[in-house]
């Protein structure tokens, strides 16, 4: 059986969505697998996310130090060196922060190294690790075989496993405090300070439904279409970057890891493709509604409804009949 471990991000002491979705993972490397859970952090937030994380997984590795109270890639690039042992399966989300410490990891390990993977085909002949990545911006799948004799470190896209029901990730765990085992935590990068984005005219981390918008919407006069069905639904419109890029909408109002990071219930993803960047934004497993009249766009792949329609067609038929009703 494999070993697999995995870091969990965490802020205000709570832990990232994604520290859900590792356990769904690992039981696609191998079935029956579980995974051990790795918090580091600083004080009583870090002792509350690391008993949290106890329903979910059986042994939960805690590392306290003040060093460690921001997350500086390169000092728990040293904690995991001395934490995580050789041959093992080390995941990570693969977001700003995965994609800073992933990399560096796997080298340091002598492991192999596979990025922003979507799915898992388990384990053939107790070696070889079979996943799929996706290239072209989503449009094209990849399937993979990854040498894991020497281990293996992988960042897993967000969002792309759904998390496990209660019942079935009541593991009942304990915490194990291994802060003594942190070693040399001496870097050269030192963290400063967080610059607080400027607020926009509203708060799309705080609505339950977005009515979002991509390049489908084709052009700044459009924006109005989207604007009338959000009014409708009782929703607020975010976008993808191409439209901030385009200063159609303020920054504020952008979705994905250079935006926004939202938590709504209902998502309306409408002409947007579906990047990495863009899902990386979503938290919280919302529905989500993807319209877009390419049928291959990467956005079905996680859309709970996807309709193949051309959204400038799609929103006013929408809008009119949710007034309807």
């Amino acid at each position: 059986m494999a070993e697999i471990y995995a870091y969990i991000p965490h802020s205000s002491g709570v832990a990232d969505d994604t520290a859900l979705e590792f356990p769904v993972a690992a039981g696609k490397i191998e079935p029956g697998a579980s995974v051990t859970a790795i918090v580091t952090g600083s004080g009583a937030d870090l002792d509350k996310v690391a008993e949290s994380l106890t329903s979910a997984y059986k042994e939960v590795i805690k590392i306290d130090n003040e060093a460690l109270a921001y997350p500086n890639a390169e000092i728990i690039r040293k904690v995991l060196c001395n934490i995580v042992p050789k041959g093992a399966i080390f995941l990570a989300a693969n977001d700003t922060f995965g994609m800073d410490l992933a990399p560096g990891l796997s080298i340091k390990l002598d492991a192999a190294f596979a990025a922003d993977v979507v799915d898992f085909e388990g384990i053939d002949g107790g070696s070889t690790l079979k996943l799929v990545r996706q290239e072209l911006g989503g449009a094209v799948s990849t399937h993979v075989t990854c040498d894991i004799s020497s281990g293996a470190v992988i960042t897993i896209r967000p969002g792309v496993f759904a998390p496990a029901e209660e019942a079935e990730k009541a593991a009942g765990g304990s915490v194990t405090d291994k802060s003594g085992e942190a070693g040399d935590l001496s870097v050269k990068r030192r963290f400063l300070e967080i610059v607080e984005a400027e607020a926009g005219d509203v708060d799309i981390t705080k609505s339950d439904v977005l009515v979002s918008v991509g390049r489908g919407i084709e052009g700044e006069e459009n924006i109005e279409i989207a604007e009338e069905l959000a009014e409708a639904m009782n929703a607020v419109v975010s976008c993808s970057r191409p439209i901030v890029d385009a200063k159609w909408l303020e920054k504020s109002r952008q979705v994905g890891t250079s935006g926004q990071t939202v938590k709504p219930k209902v998502y309306m993803a409408m002409g947007i493709s579906g990047s990495f960047q863009h899902l990386g934004g979503l938290k919280g497993n919302p529905f989500i509604v993807a319209v877009n009249k390419n049928p291959k766009a990467p956005i079905f792949q996680v859309a709970d409804v996807g309709i193949v329609e051309d959204i400038l067609e799609f929103m006013p038929e929408l809008t009119e009949k949710i007034k309807e009703l």
